[in-house]
């Protein structure tokens, strides 16, 4: 797969308010992202995500995930692969507590010392999935990011998938209108590696944005000859910048 982005994971909590192990499971993402491995992932909102939100679909097309839920519903897990993919790995609260012989935890809003407990040993696990999604080894702190070298007071601001820098290109296609990701990306990789215009050059470029975008087989036509265009249009302003 061309490599587009700059590697990261996505991280996806529980957003259910009636179990304290909702709580833990958010604030264990919240140290992954802010302490543990901040230059590693970004965090995926789940309402927005199951609601539409156009920037975190298309970072979940584009990166792996990893999913912390509460309890044995999985909402994040089960929400995350029905619109984007499977998480490359996934995390239930509940059950790592009793993996881990803990005392559950309790009071939802301000956590008892069982609950703070969890959070630690919730976000040292996700920690460790980043790095081995990552390719980085089981536990292996990333550079930069060990307890000797604390992130500064802009680094440690939870970055969100919104704002990944992964684009949304909304084409018309068969009178309606369909949102593809990463075509800017995908467009300007294909012209700097010195591609032509012609029929193979044409397939090799469609082929790469079906790598990223689903397209319907029925439509294939109809979606490559609107791919085609746009980069038609793009190689345009390419010439006028």
């Amino acid at each position: 797969m061309p490599e587009l982005l700059e590697p990261k994971v996505g991280i996806v909590a529980c957003s259910g308010e009636e179990l304290a192990e909702g709580t833990v499971a958010r604030l264990a993402a919240l140290k992954v992202l802010n302490e543990l491995r901040p230059r590693d992932t970004v965090t995926i909102c789940l309402p927005l995500f199951l609601a539409g939100g156009a920037g975190d679909r298309a970072f979940a097309r584009l990166h792996p995930t990893i999913t912390v839920d509460g309890c044995e519903l999985r909402c994040a897990a089960h929400g995350t692969e029905k619109y984007s993919s499977k998480p490359a790995a996934s995390l239930v609260v509940n059950e790592l507590v009793a993996e881990c012989g803990l005392e559950r935890p309790e009071r939802r809003r301000r956590l008892n010392a069982a609950g703070q407990k969890a959070v630690e040993v919730t976000a040292e696990r996700l920690a460790v999935l980043v790095d081995q999604t990552l390719g980085k080894g089981a536990g292996t702190p990333a550079a930069g990011d060990s307890a000797a070298h604390k992130p500064d007071a802009e680094q440690r601001e939870v970055a969100c998938s919104c704002g990944s820098g992964v684009p949304v290109t909304k084409v018309s296609i068969d009178g309606q209108t369909v949102e593809l990701v990463a075509l800017p990306l995908i467009f300007r990789q294909f012209r700097e590696a010195g591609h032509g215009h012609d029929e193979e050059a044409a397939r090799e470029l469609f082929e790469t944005v079906k790598i990223y975008n689903a397209v319907p087989p029925e439509a294939e036509g109809s979606y490559r000859e609107a791919v085609l265009r746009e980069y038609a249009v793009f190689c345009e302003k390419e010439k006028q910048a």
